[in-house]
């Protein structure tokens, strides 16, 4: 075996410093072996070319000196074998030997410098950088600095000025969740949800979102079967100019509070059950019964309770034409109201996020981070069906038999 080495009994302290110390001469060994390598494989892929003398135009020319780099498991000192390449190109440009593994002047591996943003994004503020590396690196971790904050954050507003300005034509999108700060996510075929749109504005103004929507249709998003969201939201006069064919679904998070805060406390729990029992429904008459149940207790001495229940009955029950499987995702907008909340978190951190670009971007890398985190829908396989126009009732798929059915009966 190699260099095994064993690790004395002694504090818990001294293991884990010990530990470290392995950690990053295992890495420092590593690099020095991959740089080898790619010298090696470099300069043997050259052997046949010759100068006039017979001599190797292409040959290893020692070592340079130590560069300190920061990576995973901390700092390491390395050496990385030189080249000396004195081949020319038709120009009469000197050739030059440029490592992939350790570029030129790099002193922190890419995971490290994700790891800033991560940071940063996370609440970290930039006074507190220094410290927290250096737990975390160890004492001489090198070209880390608050300072590259400043730097990335405007990378962080090119990213996002991509981002707004990808075509969207190459995909199918079945469903479109809205909240927000003019944040809209998607529902595709693949039955992955994906980060739309970032955008800033007033929540409540039909203006914005249309803006908003206008602008996704302008880049070739197909119009989307239905759309998730809170009732407050200014989307819904937009969605019907843009979008007028596509479904509209209330979210019943906001919707059960928002009820609830038209009953007094001690009425609650009883109405709470009750809501819930409309949602969980097993098929649309089900719901309907709850509902008949919910307006009987407190129609008499609540009746704002029950009426914000049927201003928006139709679109609180749209998802009983979608698969059962889709069900627990279409009914409220959760997934992206806590990625929101990220958002508000960071914000607040750093008091402002100075220039409206600036805040817009970091929105959207906040965003982009936690939608790795959002799940894949239950019954993904069914949303092509969805995006074919199959119909679906109680959550189940309508047969072409009953669906001639129901039309006859329309045209009756």
């Amino acid at each position: 075996m190699g260099d095994v080495r064993r690790i004395d009994g002694g504090s818990t302290e001294q293991a884990a410093l010990t530990l470290d110390d392995l950690a990053r001469e295992g890495a420092r060994r590593m690099i020095v072996a991959a740089l080898e390598a790619e010298v090696s494989e470099y300069v043997t892929s050259f052997t046949e070319e010759l100068d006039e003398n017979g001599k190797r135009l292409v040959v290893r020319n020692g070592r340079a000196r130590e560069r300190r780099l920061t990576v995973g498991s901390g700092t390491v000192g390395v050496r990385a074998p030189r080249v000396n390449d004195k081949r020319v190109d038709g120009e009469g440009e000197r050739q030059k030997f440029s490592s992939q593994i350790l570029p030129a002047y790099a002193r922190r591996s890419p995971k490290v410098t994700d790891l800033l943003p991560v940071l940063y994004l996370r609440g970290l503020s930039t006074g507190d950088f220094a410290p927290a590396l250096r737990d975390l690196l160890g004492e001489d971790a090198s070209g880390l600095s608050a300072s590259s904050i400043s730097r990335m954050t405007k990378q962080w507003e090119a990213d996002h000025a991509a981002f707004k300005t990808r075509s969207l034509r190459f995909h199918r999108y079945a469903y479109l969740f809205v909240d927000g700060v003019h944040m809209s996510v998607r529902l595709g075929e693949d039955g992955e949800k994906e980060l739309l749109a970032v955008e800033d504005g007033y929540r409540e103004s039909t203006d914005s979102w249309a803006a908003v929507l206008r602008d996704l249709r302008e880049r070739g998003m197909n119009e989307p079967k239905l759309v998730s969201g809170d009732g407050a939201l200014g989307a819904w006069a937009a969605l019907r100019d843009v979008f007028p064919e596509a479904k509209e679904q209330r979210c019943w998070v906001h919707k059960t509070a928002n009820v609830l805060d038209a009953l007094p406390k001690r009425l609650q729990p009883r109405a709470k059950g009750l809501l819930h029992e409309m949602a969980e429904a097993p098929g649309r008459t089900d719901a309907e019964a709850a509902l008949g149940r919910f307006r009987s207790e407190f129609d008499a001495k609540y009746p704002k309770a029950v009426a914000k229940l049927d201003k928006d009955w139709t679109q609180l029950s749209a998802f009983f034409d979608f698969p059962a499987e889709h069900w627990r995702h279409l009914r409220t907008t959760n997934p992206i109201e806590s990625s929101f909340a990220t958002v508000r978190l960071r914000t607040r951190v750093t008091k402002g996020a100075g220039s409206k670009a600036a805040a817009l971007a970091m929105a959207y890398k906040l965003l982009d981070a936690a939608q790795e985190r959002w799940r894949r829908f239950n019954g993904h396989e069914l949303v092509a069906e969805v995006l074919d126009g199959v119909r679906f009732k109680d959550g189940v798929r309508v047969k072409e038999t009953d669906h001639e059915r129901e039309d006859e009966k329309v045209a009756a």
